[in-house]
């Protein structure tokens, strides 16, 4: 009997320890090396998280993978991609295959471009899975350095300590107000008035709304847990491929996978270090 029960025990421990996988959607070659380098950021992610134990991760690269069948089971998807009218994801039957994920309790998270959609349907679908979104002409791209001091108690900042460092960091993001669900600022800082100021990546601005914001302090990565307990986040980094090499910038993202994923996040964080020579690898070229 006693035998029987430590099988059985074992058993549930390992089950219970291999139950999440992660799915990384990786978009395809869209801006010259260095740049937008979304497979080779998920190759990274990829190492990393498979890392963790209890976690299962695998990625697809080129944006949406061939057959559907990777997403039966996943506790999580991370879409690194370009947006606008070519994000992977808005095509009605795969927005149907990821809101059945979400009404499973499965996390969805977007990176960088992939924060983009046109407004209307698929801008409220956004909204839905991530809490927000980044809206043409609403929202601005410019490149700049914000200066990340303080943050929130949340696992996502778990070990994650103040850092700075550029990249098209995009702002005034579109979030819902509606009340449905909650909304968390992860990382925040004050743009300058030069940011405000344009000229932003494209459009090149400058926009009378953001420049009037002066002062305030604007969300750039964020976390969302929606009304049936599935989780989101939206993190607007991503566009320097070699910002992968600070520990911070991929700590952040790393524990973010993990929380909307429902995994324990450790205490100090997603631990990782990388090579220069490793950041260089599988670039689209």
């Amino acid at each position: 009997m006693k035998k029987l029960l430590f099988t059985l025990f074992a058993l549930t421990f390992i089950g219970e320890a291999a139950d999440k996988r992660i799915v990384l959607l990786a978009g395809a070659r869209s801006h010259r090396p260095g740049d937008h380098e979304f497979r080779a950021g998920c190759i990274l992610l990829n190492k990393w998280l498979n890392a963790v134990p209890g976690i299962e991760c695998e990625m697809h690269a080129n944006g949406w993978p061939k057959h559907n069948g990777v997403f039966e089971g996943a506790a999580a998807v991370f879409i690194f991609c370009d947006g606008g009218g070519r994000h992977p994801a808005i095509r009605p039957e795969r927005v149907k295959i990821l809101n059945d994920l979400v009404k499973k309790g499965a996390g969805i998270a977007c990176a960088h471009y992939g924060v983009e959609v046109p407004a209307g349907d698929t801008g409220k679908t956004m909204q839905d899975w991530i809490g927000g979104y980044y809206e043409h002409r609403f929202s601005v791209n410019p490149m700049w350095a914000p200066d990340f001091k303080t943050y929130p108690k949340h696992p996502i900042t778990r070990g994650v300590k103040p850092f700075k460092i550029t990249d098209e960091w995009y702002f005034n993001m579109r979030f819902r107000k509606d009340g449905v669900g909650k909304i968390t600022p992860i990382l925040s800082a004050k743009p300058g008035k030069d940011v405000r100021d344009g000229p932003y990546v494209y459009p090149r601005g400058p926009y009378k709304h953001i420049i009037d914001a002066e002062g305030r302090a604007e969300t750039v990565m964020w976390a969302y847990e929606r009304s049936n307990g599935s989780r989101g986040f939206g993190f607007t980094g991503g566009h320097k491929h070699m910002n992968w090499g600070n520990e911070n910038f991929r700590k952040v993202v790393l524990n973010g996978i993990l929380w909307m994923a429902k995994a324990e996040v450790p205490k100090n964080g997603v631990e990782t270090k990388v090579t220069e020579e490793e950041l260089k690898k599988n670039w689209d070229r």
